[in-house]
């Protein structure tokens, strides 16, 4: 498949011209999904005439244990738009979504999970609003199907703590569904870090921004890969691996207890105390204290560790193989050359 002619962003003021029809490539990351990928792509190529682009599908196995890499590679003999991307194992969601945008060929980018929860017909709204020169379509869920109350309150209350902590915009009630243009996935794919928490790099990248609002359905089929130890692991990347804010947290708890000493010292002087301080609040006092300073060390060995990490250059991910019925995929059919409305 040949690359398509890579185009430069406008200068500000400037109106943007989009490739016509251009080349879409669509990033789909997989990891136990035989229960619902041939629906997945099933939806993919229902919409494909709409889309007004030529096509092409990058599925990543991130390592399956079951039929999903043998579905993967049938589609791709009926389906020359497909390609096929197999890890040597997991190594998570985050490095498949890294893989798709090195490999994509597209003028613009879609990254979709393929649980169906993201509705792909949205991407006909995403292509609509990159045409119009926004640079990346992100998707924004006005509500959650098939989530408990829970995980609906602690998610939100996550993304916008989240956003407090960047030191650049990045917006709330959103994932991985997003459309990016090619100038964007250049600048991603360029940045040297192994590690990569995605929702944070492509708002650090800059560029024009823009929110699809839908309605995120329950899952079609199958059961989700993250248990709570896995979300709590990836809320840890997110937050030390885009902001440093959580080490001058320590800056402010270390001068409150010293306030705190010194107004409890002071205090004594001009006035002391006339009964003895309990030995469960000393106590409680110390175990306090301890616990602060315990989490001190705790967030900034987190960061160590990261660093570390990166200091060792290891690649995001292992490819055990690439498959694709072709090297030349036809285009796609669409309604219309150009679809700008």
């Amino acid at each position: 498949m040949n690359p398509p002619e890579r185009h430069d962003p406008a200068a500000p003021g400037q109106s943007i011209e989009r490739p016509c029809p251009g080349f879409l490539s669509i990033v789909i990351p997989c990891y136990n999904e035989e229960a619902v990928i041939e629906e997945t792509h099933a939806r993919i190529s229902r919409i494909a005439p709409r889309l007004g682009m030529e096509l092409e599908v990058l599925y990543v196995d991130d390592g399956s244990q079951d039929s999903t890499l043998k579905k993967l590679k049938q589609l791709a003999v009926e389906d020359s738009r497909i390609v096929v991307i197999e890890f040597s194992r997991n190594f998570g969601q985050q490095a498949a979504m890294s893989a798709g945008l090195e490999m994509a060929q597209g003028d613009a980018v879609v990254l979709i999970d393929a649980d169906l929860q993201d509705p792909p017909e949205v991407i006909i709204e995403m292509i609509a609003k990159w045409r119009a020169g926004v640079d990346v379509a992100y998707g924004r869920r006005k509500s959650r199907d098939g989530e408990s109350t829970f995980k609906l309150v602690t998610a939100s209350l996550f993304y916008r703590f989240f956003a407090m902590l960047m030191p650049y915009p990045v917006p709330v009630d959103t994932g991985d569904f997003k459309l990016c243009d090619r100038v964007v996935v250049d600048t991603v794919c360029a940045l040297p870090e192994k590690r990569r928490y995605l929702r944070s790099l492509v708002p650090w990248a800059g560029f024009h921004h823009a929110p699809v609002d839908y309605d995120r359905d329950a899952r079609t089929a199958g059961e989700t890969k993250y248990s709570a130890f896995r979300l709590l692991s990836l809320a840890a990347d997110a937050v030390l691996l885009s902001s440093d804010k959580p080490v001058r947290i320590i800056w402010f708890l270390a001068a409150l207890f010293a306030f705190v000493g010194a107004s409890g010292i002071l205090a004594g002087l001009v006035s002391p105390p006339k009964e003895t301080v309990s030995l469960p609040t000393i106590l409680a006092l110390l175990g306090f204290i301890s616990a602060a300073q315990t989490a001190a060390i705790a967030i900034v060995g987190e960061y160590v560790v990261r660093s570390y990490r990166e200091a060792q250059a290891r690649p995001s991910f292992i490819m055990r193989g690439r498959t694709a019925s072709n090297d030349q995929a036809p285009a796609t059919p669409v309604d219309e050359a150009c679809n700008t409305d």
